[in-house]
């Protein structure tokens, strides 16, 4: 076994420890509490894990429920345990950033499905003894919102200040303003949309087979044959990670460099830099990510239709709602265009929600929610301040401001 193959075996190791132990917090759900899903089957036990950041104030009414998307974890604002990288959206959150540790109590969960603890494919079956596979029913965007819904309770929390999230994240934060619109003050949905264009599901079934197709995949017990469907799985994420970036920041970035080497070298070998980058992204993918999760979670976008439950009235999904609505889109995003974006914000002005929307000039792409936007920045961090104000809740962290009072 060579040094690389030891390295991604560890970061399999540790992967595959997660999704069975986090080391985040975690709570389960007993037989008496099942979790019902879409499919008609009562999941128990149920394992979530999360993270918390900052202090729950004595009324509990300053809780902020951040989403993540497809391949994301709890570790909003940590680093993972798995990689060893900061939080994933560090940019977002902390104190003096928008989501602001000294000022809200911030929860991210690990969806259900996925596979950095809450209970997914390779959580132990309690009716066998093994890894579910293929036998953990299919699950949806409003299963993993229920769950997510039973573990605010347990924290103790009947109203959330804001549910905020993009991409899959945001198809969550839809469905909380949906489905519990009494439970959230203010939501905040970032670069996604209410339903999954076919051009979406296109690029996630050839994802899906390309896991299938490997001969390491053993129709989905590859864990009980001490194997991994690496090849398949990195693939799958070259495709998606197309999808998440524009023509111009691939252009910006990598033009036709080539890789390392002065000229080509005739040969299906990685010439350019984009194909070395591509490779790159798909293989460290492999050694962080379970493979039948990556079924799971993009089956999950797949089927979500928020308008389809509501009679094919997007509208009709937030009549009398009092949340307030925060909308965010970026220019250059061709997997959730601003078009998708401005349905929602159709909608709720039919539903005289409130609600303000802004597209911000980007190249990044669909990535641009997870990096570097001030303009992003300055929308949400203006839109919280705004609900807060409107919520009673403080504008500044109160003993931030004594000690400047003091001082």
């Amino acid at each position: 076994m060579t040094e690389g193959s030891d390295i991604n075996q560890q970061a399999e190791d540790i992967a595959l420890q997660q999704a069975r132990t986090p080391s985040s917090q975690s709570v389960t759900f007993g037989a008496d509490q099942p979790l019902c899903l879409d499919a008609g089957i009562d999941l128990s036990p149920l394992t979530i894990a999360y993270e918390t950041y900052g202090k729950l104030n004595d009324d509990k009414s300053n809780a902020i429920l951040v989403c993540h998307a497809l391949t994301g974890d709890q570790y909003a604002n940590s680093p993972s345990p798995v990689t060893g990288k900061p939080g994933w959206w560090n940019s977002m959150i902390g104190p003096g950033k928008p989501i602001d540790t000294e000022r809200y109590f911030i929860i991210c969960s690990n969806v259900i499905g996925g596979c950095n603890g809450s209970t997914g494919p390779a959580s132990i079956n309690p009716d066998t003894g093994k890894a579910y596979g293929l036998e953990l029913p299919i699950i949806t965007i409003r299963d993993m919102v229920r769950a997510q819904a039973m573990l605010v309770d347990h924290l103790g929390i009947d109203q959330l200040f804001c549910v905020i999230g993009g991409s899959m994240g945001g198809m969550q934060v839809i469905q909380w303003a949906a489905a519990y619109p009494e439970r959230c003050a203010s939501v905040v949905i970032i670069a996604s949309a209410a339903h999954h264009t076919s051009q979406n599901i296109a690029f996630y079934e050839v994802g899906r087979q390309a896991v299938m197709a490997d001969p390491d995949w053993h129709g989905g017990r590859y864990l009980d044959h001490g194997t991994t469907p690496r090849k398949g799985l990195s693939v799958a994420r070259m495709a998606a990670h197309v999808t998440y970036m524009s023509e111009t920041s691939l252009q910006n970035k990598f033009g036709r460099n080539l890789q390392d080497r002065t000229a080509k070298t005739f040969s299906f070998d990685a010439d350019f830099q984009i194909e070395s980058y591509l490779r790159h992204q798909g293989m460290t993918f492999a050694d962080r990510f379970d493979a039948n999760s990556y079924l799971y979670v993009t089956r999950a976008m797949d089927y979500y239709d928020l308008a389809a439950d509501y009679d094919g009235q997007l509208a009709n999904a937030f009549m009398g709602t009092k949340t307030r609505f925060c909308l965010v889109s970026f220019t250059s995003d061709w997997m959730f265009p601003t078009a998708e974006s401005r349905q929602i914000v159709h909608a709720l002005n039919a539903a005289g929600a409130s609600v303000s929307f802004v597209e911000i000039d980007s190249d990044k792409g669909h990535d641009a929610f997870l990096l570097d936007e001030p303009e992003m920045f300055d929308a949400i961090d203006g839109f919280l301040k705004s609900a807060a104000k409107a919520q009673g809740l403080p504008s500044h962290n109160r003993e931030a401001e004594n000690k400047e009072a003091s001082s």
